[in-house]
């Protein structure tokens, strides 16, 4: 690991360089992969993948934060033996606990679709899951040990090259095998990611060996280890499950609320499939620096908390919760005025920009909650986290099963269910990092610059978008040309309220 580690401005923009072409790369594959399957099947497909999200909770995402936090911690103090001691015990905790859950999900499969996910068609999918898993969790913790050791370009070209690898397996497969019964196509798309896994758990795993040094420091002691790692990962990944648990109840639920609601039971499928597999992936279309920004904050504040440097951690927190609200508010601004016509065009769904402008704020405010819940996991407060988390998760489910059923409400009570549940998390996970850090609240510099730049960025753009549409334009020039007039109308705006946007997103 001599590679010079970035620092956390040059890593941030790096990631999101690639995380950009990754995200576009990752649309263009839901839209060919919606285009190929239908509503239907995506709606199925949108039904095992919060399994996916729960088996990782119970095996792999309480050990990556662990292998992350601990390692950047260890190369902080010199103690490089400890950092790689740390990744080794990690991936054996990974297979002792995925070795008794792969075995029930294959095992109960044909109860788990039937009886918990509420459709039998979804069997082959669960059974596929588990070496996609198994993989993904190898990948993972080498990812994450790269990560902590500030080393941010190994893992996330290949991250990129996974895209790549993941669209051609999967589409490859259709074209050759389609029709088929929904069923097998939804075992299709698996395979498609085993595939897609397999090179990025191998090129992570290679990429590690090549890079090992004479290893430095004394170690630390095996129980003094396993017991830094339980305390991390027990808190992180029971948060990850009890959220995971509830996603994965909740979108079971939903399309059978909606036959309850007089809905059949097709139609619910695929109305499920529009609103959580199109418009919502669309909206997350722009967010392509987010996951740059935690991974590059959550080891820094690790490192500063080693070190005992709590002013380091609170200017980071406050100058990544600023860069966020600079970047996310003026991107759903945008997507609120283009949307309807991007998925038209895109999935060729009517549907898609229904629930549009709230899905948007749930989306902006999510953002805000991921920041500020990996700030808190990077000081230590993991289990603060899974107890809002869990939270959230109760409110959201609790008005699916309130609102969903009722006849005339159907999506739109999952949709204020989710507005309520992410405001509800915003609030709590702030209120719990200035308890933490004792940071400094700002609103005006959080909140109220970006948001009244992007209102107006975004209410002139919508009025020029639709003057060039009924003057006879296509959609995509006059999007192009909405886009470049309200990005400098926001950039004004916020010059006009003092906000340097350079500084804000330097980051140093």
């Amino acid at each position: 690991m001599s590679e010079k580690m970035l620092s956390a401005g040059k890593g941030a923009l790096f990631l999101t360089a690639l995380s950009a072409i990754s995200q576009v790369l990752g649309f263009f594959y839901r839209v060919v992969l919606s285009r190929l399957v239908g509503a239907e099947v995506m709606g199925l497909y949108q039904l095992i993948m919060p399994v996916s999200s729960v088996i990782m909770s119970l095996t792999a995402v309480g050990l990556t934060a662990a292998v992350s936090n601990l390692t950047s911690q260890h190369l902080a103090l010199g103690n490089r033996r400890a950092a790689d001691q740390t990744l080794s015990a990690c991936l054996k905790a990974f297979f002792l606990l995925l070795l008794p859950v792969g075995a029930v999900v294959i095992l109960g499969s044909d109860a788990i679709s039937v009886y918990l996910l509420g459709d039998a068609r979804t069997q082959l999918g669960l059974i596929l899951l588990i070496p996609c898993v198994a993989l993904m969790g190898v990948e993972n913790c080498h990812k994450h040990f790269f990560y902590g050791s500030g080393v941010v370009r190994p893992p996330a070209i290949v991250e990129l090259l996974e895209q790549f690898v993941r669209t051609f397996a999967v589409i490859a497969l259709l074209v050759l095998f389609l029709p088929q019964y929904p069923e097998r196509v939804v075992g299709l798309i698996v395979t498609g990611m085993v595939i897609c896994e397999i090179f990025s758990s191998c090129t992570l795993v290679i990429l590690y060996r090549r890079r090992r040094r004479p290893l430095t420091g004394r170690g630390e002691e095996g129980r003094v280890r396993r017991r830094r790692i339980f305390s991390i990962a027990l808190p992180v990944g029971l948060n990850a499950l009890l959220g995971n648990l509830l996603s994965a109840a909740n979108s079971a639920l939903i399309p059978q609320k909606l036959v309850e609601g007089g809905i059949d039971r097709s139609a619910a499928v695929s109305q499920f499939g529009v609103v959580c597999g199109m418009t919502m992936p669309m909206l997350s279309l722009p967010i392509v620096f987010l996951g740059a920004l935690n991974l590059v904050m959550v080891p820094r504040l690790a490192r500063a908390r080693a070190l005992n440097r709590p002013a380091e951690a609170r200017k980071l927190i406050s100058q990544t919760i600023s860069a966020v609200s600079l970047l996310t508010l003026p991107c759903m601004a945008f997507m609120v005025v283009v949307g309807p016509d991007l998925g038209k065009a895109m999935f060729h769904q009517e549907g898609v920009g229904e629930y549009l402008f709230p899905l948007a704020c749930v989306m902006a405010m999510s953002c805000g909650t991921s920041v500020l819940a990996s700030a808190l996991n990077g000081v230590g407060r993991q289990r603060t986290v899974a107890v809002i988390s869990l939270t959230g998760g109760a409110v959201q489910l609790g008005f699916t099963l309130a609102l969903v059923p009722l006849p005339g409400v159907g999506m739109a009570g999952y949709v204020a269910g989710a507005v309520a549940a992410t405001a509800l998390e915003l609030g709590l996970c702030l209120w719990q990092v200035v308890r933490a850090t004792g940071l400094e609240v700002r609103p005006f510099q959080w909140m109220a610059a970006p948001g009244l730049a992007a209102a107006l960025a975004g209410l002139t753009g919508n009025l020029l978008f639709r003057v060039l549409k009924d003057s006879g334009l296509d959609p995509v020039p006059a999007g192009l040309a909405t886009l470049a007039f309200a990005l400098i109308l926001y950039l004004a705006a916020l010059q006009a309220q003092g906000v340097r946007v350079r500084e804000v997103l330097r980051l140093d």
